[in-house]
């Protein structure tokens, strides 16, 4: 069974910076693009910012030039940076990843870590 577990989250004032990570584990024989997404209570889940295996990245605007995804391909992981956070980044983020095992692929979830930017 594939896993992501996300870790990194936290309280942190506004102006300040965080860094999540994502790990994927279980029997994996290739993982595709990885993601971040974010959901405030009563909103749908939207996308932060995703990176391709060969590192191609897209971002939502309101992320753009503050927050940075990578990732690294030999630990199956992908990182993302968040400076200059606003108390409008508060939210949940979850990590996505497209995984192939041994039942083919799709797509997998992290449980979530809270982000609260808040002086």
């Amino acid at each position: 069974q594939v896993q992501l577990v996300e870790s990194g989250g936290g309280l942190v004032q506004p102006g300040g910076s965080l860094r999540l990570s994502c790990a994927a584990s279980g029997v994996i024989l290739s993982i595709g693009a990885m993601g971040w997404y974010r959901q405030v209570p009563g909103k749908q889940r939207e996308l932060v910012a995703r990176v391709t295996r060969a590192g191609f990245t897209n971002y939502a605007d309101s992320v753009k030039g503050r927050f940075t995804i990578s990732r690294d391909n030999a630990k199956n992981t992908v990182f993302l940076q968040m400076n200059s956070l606003k108390p409008e980044d508060t939210a949940v983020y979850y990590c996505n990843a497209d995984v192939v095992d041994r039942f083919g692929g799709r797509g997998y979830w992290g449980q979530g870590t809270q982000v609260t930017v808040s002086s």
